[in-house]
């Protein structure tokens, strides 16, 4: 390691040359240092060194006059005291015009670079980052530095590379090892961090950060137990609510549904956030214990009123528990929380189905979402059967062209929804139009041929235009479809799941 940097944190940039004398030196420290370090559970938020050197002088041979030499070294500290100070913008003034007289000084392009960046101008940040790293090629912070930078701006691979180069020049350093192993995981490259985070626990077992991240990347690779292990260990350092709520992830993959919910409440207790409290409820919901799901959805919606996902979450439990008008009121105002959300509407439909007594609400929602997404098959599906449920023992006058034209609107833009196949062919039924149900049918069968109300419903087509036989053959597969009926529960259960899952995956982003 050069005599500018030390250890973890880079040094302020030193201005020497090898034929200039060496100024006593001055001891710059930043007051907001960084380190290089950074975490999964904040989604990789990267940010760059701050600098901590030994100031010498500026290199004599370049410059015309001992005059010109204190001026330009002056220039130099003032924009150092700039940066340290936090007044960037005065920092990169004086630092572009001294780049201009020492174009080729390692020191003050990564200032200028470090100021570019704290500014969050950084892709100007990584060109003189670059050209502090052609300057001095084996110094680990500045290939530190400028692959913080790409992976701010979201050029993992270049990242990638200098944080490997990084590793190279020091492989034994904690930090190299631990920046690597978290630009894989943030690359989606799990199996290949592993490695570099536990070369980095094993340099510093007490780093937290460090084993969190491992532990989630055990988790992420499915080594469930190595996970377990090492959260466990990291409890004894320090008890925390986002341990705990790693603990359940674990316990929830590992099958131990009942140490999972307990984790989740743990760790609720500990930091009543919204996402805790979104997770504690969620494997109650998952695993069908409804009444506790419910408490815990309801007192996290009074606490965050404005959550979208919680308004959701105590709709699909309250729906789950046969509550349906008021699991229709809770999903309205998550449909109003975050309108153009399309899960909300799947859920919200079915609700409705058992409960159309909150019709013009439900429509006027329904309808909305075909004007915000009028592209989305499924939007205009949902549009349909709320005006065909809401109305068709309510209104002589229902406008049944308007259903169906917004069914076939539906299957246009998505020729694979088998629901609207089977709908359009029922409302063709309920008009008599039994030959142009059965296609509908048949469509939809073939879509999916899970679809056991399509069996009833085509073999009673087949009933009323005379093929007896084929009608029979469908109410065979109809009865035997509906004899699989608990099925039904884990289909429920898998779309739980899926919301759930998708809301987590969404929270980190």
């Amino acid at each position: 390691m050069s005599s500018c940097e030390t250890g973890r944190l880079l040094k302020a940039p030193c201005l020497q040359d090898s034929s200039s004398p060496v100024l006593p030196p001055s001891l710059l420290i930043a007051p907001n240092a960084v380190v290089t370090s950074f975490s999964v559970r904040t989604r990789l938020q990267l940010a760059l060194l701050a600098i901590l050197t030994l100031l010498a002088c500026f290199p004599i041979g370049a410059l015309a006059n001992e005059g010109q030499h204190s001026q330009l070294e002056q220039e130099f500290q003032a924009a150092v005291a700039h940066y340290n100070a936090g007044r960037f913008q005065e920092a990169t003034a004086r630092l572009e015009k001294l780049v201009r007289d020492a174009p080729e000084s390692f020191e003050v392009r990564e200032l200028l670079g470090l100021a570019y960046s704290a500014q969050s101008l950084d892709a100007k940040a990584s060109e003189q980052l670059a050209k502090a790293v052609r300057l001095k090629p084996d110094s680990t912070a500045a290939r530190t530095n400028l692959a913080t930078c790409y992976a701010r701006l979201g050029k993992l691979d270049l990242a990638e590379k200098e944080f490997t180069k990084a590793v190279e020049l020091e492989p034994r350093n904690f930090d190299t090892n631990h920046n690597l192993g978290e630009l894989y995981v943030r690359s989606g490259k799990v199996a290949d961090a592993a490695p570099y985070l536990e070369k980095a626990q094993r340099i510093d077992p007490t780093s937290y950060d460090n084993g969190y991240d491992l532990s989630l990347a055990y988790l992420l690779t499915g080594q469930t137990a190595n996970a377990r292990q090492q959260v466990q260990n990291l409890l004894k350092q320090k008890d925390t609510a986002e341990l705990h709520n790693l603990l359940g992830e674990i316990e929830e993959k590992d099958g131990k549904f009942v140490d999972a919910a307990n984790e989740f409440e743990l760790a609720a207790h500990k930091d009543p956030s919204e996402s805790n409290l979104f997770d504690w409820g969620s494997e109650l919901l998952m695993h069908r214990t409804l009444d506790p799901a419910v408490e815990v959805f309801q007192q996290a919606n009074a606490r965050y009123p404005n959550s979208p996902r919680l308004a959701v979450g105590l709709g699909m439990a309250l729906y789950s528990r046969g509550n349906y008008d008021e699991a229709v009121k809770a999903l309205l105002r998550g449909a109003d929380l975050n309108p153009a959300d399309p899960r909300c509407y799947f859920f919200l439909s079915k609700a409705y189905d058992s409960s159309p007594g909150q019709a013009e609400e439900v429509i006027q929602h329904f309808r909305r979402f075909t004007e915000l997404q009028p592209r989305n098959g499924q939007a205009y599906y949902y549009y349909a059967m709320s005006l065909w449920k809401g109305r068709r023992t309510q209104d002589p006058e229902l406008d049944l062209h308007q259903i169906e034209s917004l069914l076939k609107t539906s299957i246009t833009l998505d020729s694979k929804l088998a629901e609207a196949h089977l709908q359009l062919g029922n409302l063709y039924s309920d008009q008599t139009k039994y030959a142009d149900a059965i296609p509908e049918y048949l469509r939809a069968r073939g879509l999916n041929p899970d679809l056991a109300d399509v069996y009833y419903r085509l073999g009673q087509a087949y009933v009323r235009t005379g093929a007896k036989d084929r009608a029979q053959e469908q109410f065979d597969v109809y009865q035997k479809l509906r004899q699989q009926h608990l099925a039904d529960l884990d289909k429920q259960r898998a779309e739980i799941r899926q919301f759930v899952l998708s809301e987590k995956e969404a929270a980190k982003q």
